[in-house]
């Protein structure tokens, strides 16, 4: 064993709880193997935690290749067949699950598995980076519900968490689980080298708002790319922000490489539907994308520098696949053995393998956009170059503020550390209902309230005002007749998910989130299924139901939306320049009023189609900052237009977040305006997008100088004259990026940042 393998592990076999937070491929799963075969060999049992089916998946393969006839080790997820459940509670004593069937299917049914809770020595958390934001806060709490039971059936298990990229792991590590954690954090582990290329994509000739020059898609590059290296026999893997993106980069390459099949054999291969070049999509709204045709392709180098045998040309296109959460189980299970044994050469996928499944042998990586944290990016380079192998990886930046920042300063990537997890246990949005949960499993008393936080006794008290709880002698009591876990939403749609249905054949395509669903499955949205794509005919909120049918527009869809915001309480505030900083509770009103149509080629305009939905509330955190009046008006009074100056400050400062927070753009919401009713002056708010807040805009005014500086300089250093989509254009606003004023905006950062 490596020194940090050792040490992890022997902490763990003494009783201390430990974080192992070493780099990719570092033989972490070796670690926490150790110890937790060595409890099971012992006649204790093991509950392995991870927040994909698919790395259970493929820590259940390695464990079976030890053969150990006393390791009965099994999966006990969603994907699991009801008739081995059973045999996995009875018999099982290395069971590896995830967050959500915990919740679910384990906690709320103990009783069944009390043989298994007794003699529980450990919990295996692996890849605990992922459980961030509001998701990572339910899963504090679900493992401080996990501590109870254990509690109640006289165990006390060690837990040891793995993950490669943790900034300040043990104090993380203690946030989650909320127990005292040693940490393992030193990388003794051999290392190939890695080159990181960092890509921007050229300006094409289509122009978009306001006339602002477009680039060609991180997308389309992705695809090019896939196709060119795995011509060159390099096994790649690509990562894509969206399940849309995946499939469209798989058939895109899969296009390509049938065209050169063709080229080099005269025997068509087997080609996929290639339409027009594709537009970029938001992963929240997903419109319709589609790949370049054999037209727009580039030419390949001469065919004697490809490495495929002539006999395997006309079979080149099944060289790539795509990839994805919503595949069946063995379609998944099948793709990534596939990818192992080098039958397939590349791989499009969303962020489902970005954690820990071992797809050794890969020599590049392909990311196309940045994806959110410098943690998983350092997560995703990591998948190339195992086995000490050297590497390739690849950022292609797409037509974003932050991607176009970041390729221009790479001293904001390299020698820089991962930012820290956020998360909030004590969010009363989140506690709550675990409280709920927890009462419905076993009552609870005041022996309990300090497991689950300070803030618990005053939440008890609004469960118990509202009739969810009732509280007794002996302790609070859960009142209801249905499930308790129903309340808690832990992956934060915010409600039952919207099935997508075929309306001529009753086909289930999919499901859409609650809290989506408004903006990608609205009546007369263009939806896109594995390479098909699908209008939507009807929206029907109550019954939970989209019905589609199928068809092949040219255009694709943007949902648009009016947003207003209260301040409920300013709970902190600062100077910064001549105006004021604030952090605090806001209540958002949104409502989507309407969707443009534009042609997916050119982006021409083809209509603004009214829609009727009801407004959404949402109570959350955010951080704002005001400047008086006598500033702006001698900014008002140089020409510049405020509300605008105001708006493009908001979309960049939205934009460049993601590089100082644990979260996405996606994460967070954002409203500007020239005169608040609340406030009386001009006002810029960031807010998160979960209830009750998720600790993004705190962050955000932890760190406002730094990021109000880097939102600058990323407006200053962009090339364009008005602004486009790299500077201060958002792909989700709801006015359709309108009106902005480039130059205001860095006038207004400029004043607020004292410069």
């Amino acid at each position: 064993m490596w020194p940090h393998q050792y040490e992890a592990a022997d902490l763990a076999h003494r009783g201390r709880n430990v974080i192992i937070s070493t780099g990719t491929a570092s033989g972490k799963s070796l670690a926490y193997l150790t110890p937790a075969v060595a409890s099971c060999l012992d006649g204790g049992t093991v509950l392995y935690l991870t927040p994909t089916k698919a790395l259970a998946a493929d820590q259940l393969r390695t464990l079976r290749e030890l053969r150990m006839t006393q390791l009965r080790a099994a999966c006990f997820d969603g994907d699991t067949p009801f008739e081995e459940r059973s045999w996995v509670r009875r018999h099982g004593n290395y069971v590896l699950t995830n967050p959500d069937m915990l919740h679910r299917g384990i906690l709320p049914r103990h009783a069944q598995w009390s043989t298994f809770f007794r003699r529980l020595r450990m919990v295996v958390v692996d890849e605990c980076h992922g459980y961030r934001g509001v998701f990572g806060s339910h899963v504090a709490q679900i493992l401080r519900r996990l501590r109870r039971i254990c509690s109640r059936y006289g165990s006390r298990p060690v837990f040891m968490l793995a993950s490669a990229t943790a900034s300040e792991p043990g104090a993380f590590a203690m946030r989650l689980t909320g127990l005292e954690m040693a940490e393992v954090t030193v990388d003794a582990s051999p290392k190939g080298s890695t080159t990181v290329a960092l890509w921007e994509p050229p300006l094409t000739e289509l122009r978009g708002e306001g006339g602002a020059p477009v680039r060609r898609t991180a997308t389309a590059e992705a695809a090019d790319l896939l196709a060119d290296l795995v011509l060159a026999d390099v096994r790649t893997l690509a990562f894509v922000r969206s399940r849309r993106g995946a499939e469209t980069v798989a058939l895109s390459a899969r296009a390509k490489l049938a065209d050169v099949a063709f080229s080099l054999s005269g025997t068509p291969a087997a080609r996929p539907h290639a339409t027009a070049e594709p537009s970029e999509p938001p992963p929240s709204a997903e419109p319709s994308e589609s790949h370049p045709s054999a037209e727009t392709l580039r030419p390949h180098p001469a065919a004697e520098t490809l490495r495929v045998e002539e006999s395997d040309w006309s079979d080149l296109p099944n060289k790539i696949a795509a990839y994805r959460a919503g595949y069946l189980a063995e379609d998944r299970r099948l793709l990534e053995k596939a990818l192992r044994s080098g039958s397939l050469m590349g791989l499009a996928s969303t962020n489902a393998l970005e954690l820990g499944v071992d797809v050794s042998g890969l020599d590049a990586v392909l990311i196309a956009g940045w994806p959110g944290t410098r943690a998983s990016l350092w997560q995703q380079v990591g998948r190339a170059g195992r086995d000490g192998q050297d590497a390739l990886a690849v950022l292609i930046a797409r037509d974003d503020p932050l991607d176009t920042y970041l390729v221009h300063h790479p001293d904001a990537l390299f020698g820089q550390p991962v930012e820290a997890i956020v998360l909030d246990p004590d969010n009363p949005y989140v506690l709550g209902p675990h409280l709920c949960a927890a009462a419905a499993e076993i009552p609870l008393t005041e022996d309990d309230l300090p497991t689950f936080g300070p803030t618990t006794p005053k939440v008890l008290g609004d469960l118990v005002s509202q009739g969810l709880l009732r509280q007794r002698s002996a302790g609070w009591f859960w009142t209801r007749r249905e499930r308790a876990t129903d309340l808690a939403d832990i992956r934060g749609g915010g409600g039952a998910p919207i099935q997508v249905v075929e309306s001529s054949t009753g086909r289930l395509l999919g499901s859409v989130d609650e809290s989506s669903a408004h903006t990608t499955v609205h009546t007369g949205a263009v939806y896109l299924h594995q390479g098909e794509s699908f209008l939507v005919e009807l929206l029907d909120l109550e019954a939970g139901v989209a019905l589609v049918s199928g068809a092949e527009p040219d255009y694709t869809t943007f949902a648009r939306d009016v947003t207003e915001i209260t301040i409920l309480a300013s709970l902190r505030s600062q100077e910064l320049g001549p105006g004021r900083l604030h952090f605090g509770e806001v209540e958002v009103t949104r409502q989507v009023v309407s969707y443009l149509r534009r042609r997916i080629q050119s982006g021409e305009l083809l209509g603004d189609e009214p829609l009727d939905l009801p407004p959404r509330t949402l109570r959350t955190r955010a951080v704002w900052w005001t400047l008086p009046t006598s500033v702006v008006a001698a900014l008002a009074g140089e020409g510049f237009d405020l509300g605008g100056a105001a708006h493009a400050a908001e979309h960049a400062a939205i934009g460049l977040l993601p590089l100082f927070a644990t979260c996405d753009r996606w994460d967070i919401g954002g409203v500007s305006t020239e005169l608040h009713a609340d406030t009386g002056l001009l006002t810029v708010f960031v807010y998160d997008g979960h209830e009750g807040g998720a600790g993004f805009a705190e962050r955000g005014y932890a760190r406002a100088s730094d990021w109000l500086t880097a939102t600058r300089e990323a407006i200053t250093s962009c090339e364009c004259q008005h602004g486009c989509p790299s500077c201060i254009q958002s792909p989700k606003c709801g006015n359709g990026n309108d009106p902005l004023h480039k130059r205001g905006a860095v006038h207004l950062l400029n004043t607020l940042l004292g410069s």
